[in-house]
């Protein structure tokens, strides 16, 4: 019996660390396979450091996975992930280990295969091509109650789970407890086809990368700026686009759109809608004056036959700056053709010659964009959509105008700095102002004179 790895058990960090240690410059996400089948995999065919898998090499290292007798493949697709994640969360956060059942299930799985670097590209294209190497029966679990899952073993199964998305950049607990209870997920999922005899493989992956490395050869050419972040634009997927004839008219754009309704599952919606773009557009509505995107989705969850959501956008003019701008009015969301959610949207705008782009949108009070419920319906849903970007009026060669962002000129940093600084100039001013009342006597005690006598007279 052969094993992809070393004898003695590592923590999943030192395994991953020992096969990535110097960053790439390229986008790529790491992939970890196992099985429950044994030999899958020659040792003597591991990757050297640094190597990315292309979208070529990627179905030759999954061939053995198709080979096996019993074909039954579940696919843990997360949003982000990287390499850097295993080392820093874990080193991090030493008392929680958000990897644990990942890492065992790794050291005790017959066979196993660790990618630390896998081009985001084969990612991309993932799904269609294990679907295309054979007759699959493809099952999208989003109801995460494992003792109601069915599996058919007479025929091969693909089971693809779309893990909850993870919200950086705002909280690291967040996140921490996020990869945590995906983990969980794995775990439970994994546990209850070993527990009922099924024979199965594993790919656990994301989308896109959650950090961007760098090699320190170039980095010296990168230019910091101040409060500045590292552009991920160049590694995610193209936008939405809605056409009337061979133009354009609506260009959609999103890092993650999530919603949840009564506080239930999760429904990550940003595959579907960008990657493998399994939603109907058709009742989109373009003018100009009014412009409607509507996204419709097929059975995105057990329990949910049909969700669409719209976008309603206007074109007006206004005096007051003498130019039309391009408002998102509202926002609805409409379940099983008959639940109708309608929410009114703050401060998105811009001129109709831009696009408009906001960092956080949803129906938190943290967000900068917020989703207000304007009826009793659209109380009982969540929404998070992040890095939104759309334009809905005077697209030219269908790309993005230049966006106008949704974030006010006075962001709680500068109120907070210009507050810092007046009470620091009233200080100032108010000691200056103590320095300038300061008097001298206007007569001083003479030795050789008389001395001078104060009189005190009791009161």
């Amino acid at each position: 019996m052969t094993r992809l790895r070393s004898a003695a058990p590592a923590p999943l960090a030192f395994t991953l660390a020992l096969l990535f240690q110097t960053s790439l410059s390229a986008l790529h996400v790491p992939m970890l396979i196992w099985s429950t089948q044994r030999s899958l995999w020659n040792p003597d065919s591991a990757l050297h450091e640094g190597h990315i898998v292309s979208a070529q090499e990627l179905p030759i290292l999954l061939q053995p996975v198709f080979a096996q007798n019993s074909r039954n493949l579940i696919l843990f697709l997360q949003d982000t992930l990287s390499i850097d994640d295993f080392t820093y969360l874990s080193e991090s956060y030493s008392n929680e280990n958000p990897f644990q059942n990942i890492q065992e299930i790794l050291q005790s799985s017959p066979s196993s295969l660790v990618l630390p670097a896998v081009d985001c590209e084969a990612i991309r294209y993932l799904l269609s091509s294990l679907q295309d190497s054979g007759d699959w029966k493809l099952t999208n679990i989003t109801n995460l109650d494992v003792s109601q899952l069915e599996v058919n073993t007479s025929k091969p199964n693909l089971l693809v789970v779309q893990l909850q998305p993870l919200v950086r950049g705002l909280n690291e607990i967040s996140t921490l407890k996020a990869i945590a209870e995906n983990d969980k997920i794995i775990g439970r999922l994994t546990m209850n086809l070993r527990e009922r005899g099924i024979h199965f493989s594993v790919i656990y992956t994301a989308v896109r990368p959650s950090r961007i490395s760098r090699r320190s050869d170039v980095a010296w050419e990168l230019r910091r700026q101040l409060m500045a972040t590292e552009e991920e634009d160049g590694l995610s997927y193209p936008p939405l686009n809605v056409t009337t004839g061979n133009d354009t008219c609506i260009l959609f754009y999103a890092r993650n759109i999530s919603l949840k309704a009564n506080n239930s599952v999760l429904i990550d919606l940003t595959n579907v809608t960008f990657i493998t773009q399994n939603v109907d557009i058709s009742s989109s509505e373009c003018s100009d004056i009014n412009t409607t995107l509507s996204l419709k989705y097929t059975k995105p969850m057990n329990g949910i036959s049909s969700l669409e959501i719209r976008f309603l956008m206007t074109n007006k003019f206004y005096g007051g700056s003498a130019r039309n701008w391009s408002t998102l009015d509202s926002v609805e969301i409409v379940q099983d053709g008959e639940n109708f959610a309608k929410f009114n949207v703050s401060a998105i705008s811009a001129p109709v010659e831009y696009s408009f782009h906001c960092q956080l949108v949803g129906t938190s009070n943290l967000y900068p964009a917020r989703l207000i419920p304007s009826n009793n319906e659209a109380k009982k849903w969540d929404v998070f959509i992040s890095r939104l970007q759309m334009q809905g009026f005077n697209i030219e060669n269908n790309q993005f105008s230049y966006a106008s962002d949704c974030t006010g000129f006075f962001t709680p940093g500068i109120w907070m700095g210009l507050v810092t600084s007046i009470v620091l100039l009233w200080i100032l001013a108010y000691g200056i102002h103590m320095i300038m009342q300061l008097t001298t006597n206007s007569r001083f005690d003479d030795p050789k004179g008389s001395t001078l006598s104060v009189p005190q007279t009791e009161s």
